[in-house]
């Protein structure tokens, strides 16, 4: 979507992601606070099922105290035949971007403190959800967000799953978490800490995310005191936001938009209020269209009431004609969204570009080399393969996109030991699909001097 639309009146701007749902868009709430929106992919919700089970996830948030550990959701929204979820809060940075910057070498590593803060967080999260009857069902660098004082929230909690009918997993939440603890380990453990992560992640998987938060909180003397505090995690956080692209202006609203939540609270007698998913009753022509995806019944029955000979003779009061007339809008508003979802095109790819560290690669050091590939907004699958000069063959590789985004980074991590000089040279090879037909490539070089 075009920088500078709106969506239920979150003005978007200029950072966006993609996900394994959809895309994320930073956003201006009306009130001029920061939000977010998510755009599903379409082909996610085609079904009417998977639209029902994402309506029951979203609620059941919607239901959890706000000190929960999770990004707020806002609303559940339609607008111009796509589906969106709008935040209280940014959802970006995530981890996954963070880690991404400090590998490419635009912001200091947090260290052994960020690993700390992150996992308590996130195993505190997990516990409540678990207490409550609840699964995230995706907790990975993707789904952490990570606010201005360094705080980890999780973000997309139960949508992944609802979205493919998954059953809840409380173990594969723990799992996810000890991959967490020791990638985090491997990353940013620059002190010596690691055993103490290595540590957290064999308790959760002998005893549970409970013992592993013990271990975390048992070790503050082995740790130094300034990694005790969240200071480097917000530090780093600050830097990357820095960097962030100037607000786009405002511009129109992305079609009217409809909330797909039930949410409770006083109604005027007068308001027409479309509601949708579960809860609401079987035989109104709104949940017929959001279940079946049909509109030719919601049509006769409109022509059924609106003809004279129906009633013959039966007259309305003002009232009566302006409710009639304010729900049938409606209908026709639900019935022309509904016609508008489309399945997502074929990702292409149009440009490769491949970026190397600038500065020259000192002892035993890492190269983190990023290729840019910037697509025609599809979705599928990118095939593509990296190629270094000095003889190591890498394997192929593939990486799912989702409509809605331009550009998709694929990073490479090129490590280089031993004395003397060496120049290498990565070549990023998208082999399909590519809008020629043949492989696209571009190359970056580095040095590394001992």
């Amino acid at each position: 979507m075009d920088d500078g639309g709106s969506v239920a009146g979150h003005r978007l701007t200029g950072r966006a992601r993609s996900g394994e749902i959809g895309t994320w868009r930073e956003a201006v709430s009306p009130a001029g606070t920061p939000s977010g929106v998510l755009r599903f992919d379409p082909a996610l919700v085609a079904t009417p099922a998977a639209r029902e089970r994402l309506v029951a996830a979203v609620t059941a948030d919607r239901h959890l105290a706000r000190s929960a550990g999770l990004l707020p959701v806002a609303d559940l929204v339609t607008a111009r035949g796509d589906i969106w979820l709008i935040t209280d809060g940014a959802p970006v940075p995530t981890l996954a971007d963070l880690l991404a910057e400090v590998y490419r070498g635009g912001v200091p590593s947090p260290g052994s403190g960020a690993v700390a803060a992150i996992l308590a967080d996130t195993a505190r999260t997990l516990l409540d959800l678990h207490a409550a009857g609840l699964t995230h069902g995706a907790p990975h660098p993707g789904t952490i967000v990570i606010t201005g004082d360094g705080t980890a929230l999780l973000a997309e909690r139960g949508l992944l799953q609802a979205l493919r009918g998954e059953p809840a997993s409380p173990e594969r939440d723990v799992t996810a978490w000890i991959e967490l603890a020791r990638g985090l380990a491997t990353s940013w453990a620059d002190d010596g800490s690691a055993v103490l992560f290595e540590r957290a992640a064999a308790a959760a998987a002998a005893h549970g995310l409970a013992a592993a938060r013990d271990v975390l909180l048992a070790a503050g003397d082995p740790l130094p005191q300034s990694h005790t505090t969240r200071e480097p995690l917000a530090r780093t956080r600050h830097l990357w936001s820095s960097a962030a692209p100037e607000p786009a202006p405002a511009a129109d609203e992305i079609g009217a938009a409809v909330t797909l939540l039930g949410i409770p609270g006083p109604a005027a007698a007068d308001d027409v209020v479309m509601r949708f998913g579960p809860g609401v009753p079987a035989d109104t022509a709104a949940a017929q269209i959001w279940r079946s995806g049909t509109t030719t019944e919601l049509a006769d029955d409109v022509g059924r009431d609106a003809g004279p000979s129906r009633r013959p003779g039966r007259r309305r009061g003002r009232r009566g004609a302006w409710a009639g007339s304010a729900l049938l809008a409606a209908l026709l508003a639900v019935v022309i969204l509904w016609l508008r979802f489309q399945p997502a095109a074929g990702v292409v790819v149009e440009k490769v570009d491949v970026r190397g560290p600038k500065k020259a690669i000192a002892c035993d050091g890492m190269a983190a080399l990023v290729g840019t590939v910037t697509t025609n907004g599809g979705a599928g699958t990118i095939r593509y393969v990296w190629v270094r000069s000095d003889g190591v063959r890498m394997p192929e590789r593939e990486q799912n996109v989702f409509s809605g985004s331009t550009s998709v980074e694929l990073p490479l991590r090129w490590e280089v030991t031993g004395s003397g000089r060496f120049k290498g040279v990565a070549t990023l090879r998208v082999l399909s699909p590519t809008a020629s037909g043949q492989p696209l490539q571009d190359k970056a070089s580095f040095s590394y001097r001992c």
